[in-house]
Order: C-alpha cells, then sequence, then structure tokens
C-alpha cells in the first residue's frame, strides 16, 4: 500500500468549485481528482524532459534530419 502525506494547495474559489463540480459528477472526490491531474502532469513531463535529452543526444553524435527528409516532413504536415 503506497503511504499518503498530506499537501496543501491554495486555489482560487473559481478553480476549486469547478473542481469540486468535476468530482461530484463522477462520482469522485476531490483528492482523487487531484492525484489524478498530477500524476498526468508528472508523466508528461517526464515524458517530454526524456524526449528533450534524447534528442540532445542525437545532436551531439551529429545525427540530424537531412534537408530533403525535412522537406517532406512538411509536405506530409501540409497534405
Amino acid at each position: 500500500m503506497t503511504t499518503r502525506e498530506n499537501v496543501t494547495v491554495r486555489l482560487d474559489r473559481e478553480k476549486r468549485e469547478a473542481l469540486d463540480h468535476l468530482a461530484k459528477s463522477m462520482d469522485r472526490d476531490r483528492s482523487y481528482l487531484i492525484n489524478e491531474a498530477i500524476h498526468a502532469y508528472l508523466e508528461l513531463h517526464a515524458w517530454q524532459i526524456e524526449e528533450i535529452r534524447e534528442g540532445l543526444k542525437e545532436a551531439e553524435e551529429g545525427r540530424f534530419a537531412s534537408d530533403e527528409e525535412v522537406a517532406q516532413a512538411f509536405r506530409l504536415v501540409r497534405a
């Protein structure tokens, strides 16, 4: 079982009310939604940091896309 700790967070009234409304509509409590939001935030930022590190490593190794590969990627985006 995971040990839980109390953390105090200050929210403006509108955010707290919106959070409570959402929690009620999902039949969950406020803590559940806050934990889910923090979990998603941490996963997203961990992924971004890892992708940035991988990109820097590739750049340091001189692994870059050719001009043609870049042009092709932009052609695919516009299509």
